[in-house]
Order: structure tokens, then C-alpha cells, then sequence
């Protein structure tokens, strides 16, 4: 049966080559999703740009900034620092930090709010870093 008889309107084109290119035209996108396999880096678009107000940011805490990925934290009066929210051991959003401390919810690894450090697994890696300044009453990446 041609392609054309078996209704796709295609002669000499039958249904498993028209299935087959379907199949290599999915696969192609689903690996373009892909891309090279590493993640964007944390706040990536966000330099020079304001994060958050320095006033939304409590001493000992922090503010997550979803757009960017990002939890800015203040571990000490007029310290700002900031940390993708993708634990590095599924990509889970960690919190803003209790005591000093961010934890993953879906595993309970546990980060430094200071510096970023792994200080309880599974997550053996920090969480990745993104510079940052004061300007006027604004946390900007740098």
C-alpha cells in the first residue's frame, strides 16, 4: 500500500517511514530541552540587577527571590550574601535560613547561611554562590 493510499497523502511513503521520522523529529526535541547537560548558573541575567530591598532581608535570616532562583540571606547586620535555592543533590528549593541554617525540604540536607557549605547530607556539595553588594537600599549581583 503506497503512502498515499494508506492516507498520507504522500505516494510512495508508507506509515512506518512517516512513524519513524515522527520518532527522529521527538527524540531532536527532547534532546534540544536538554541542552549540554548543565544547569544555568544560579541568578544567570541577574547581574546589575536589584535582587531584593535590603529591608525585606532580617539580620540572621534571608528572602528567597524566586525570578532569579536565589535566596539572599543577612548572616550578620549589613552582610548580604546570596545562594541558588537548587540543593545540589536533586535540585530541590532549599528555605530561607533558621539559625543560621538553610535546609532542603524533600531530603534534609543542610547549608551554611554565611558561606553556602554543606554542613548535613545527602548533599555533599555547597550550594552555589552569586556575588553580591549594598546599593542604596537595594542587594545587587555582581
Amino acid at each position: 500500500m503506497s503512502g498515499a493510499e494508506a492516507g498520507f497523502g504522500v505516494p510512495g511513503v508508507g506509515r512506518r517511514q512517516v512513524l519513524g521520522a515522527a520518532g527522529v523529529a521527538a527524540c531532536g526535541l527532547a534532546l534540544a530541552g536538554c541542552g549540554t547537560g548543565e544547569a544555568a548558573a544560579p541568578g544567570t541575567g541577574a547581574k546589575g540587577q536589584v535582587l531584593v530591598k535590603a529591608a525585606e532581608v532580617p539580620v540572621g535570616g534571608g528572602k528567597i527571590v524566586k525570578r532569579w532562583k536565589l535566596v539572599v540571606t543577612q548572616p550578620s547586620a549589613g552582610v548580604y550574601k546570596a545562594f541558588s535555592t537548587a540543593c545540589p543533590h536533586q535540585g530541590c528549593a532549599v528555605g530561607v535560613p533558621e539559625d543560621g541554617v538553610m535546609t532542603c525540604p524533600c531530603h534534609g540536607s543542610e547549608f551554611d547561611a554565611t558561606t553556602g557549605a554543606a554542613l548535613k547530607g545527602p548533599a555533599k556539595a555547597p550550594l552555589a554562590s552569586v556575588e553580591v553588594r549594598l546599593d542604596g537600599d537595594g542587594i545587587v549581583a555582581v
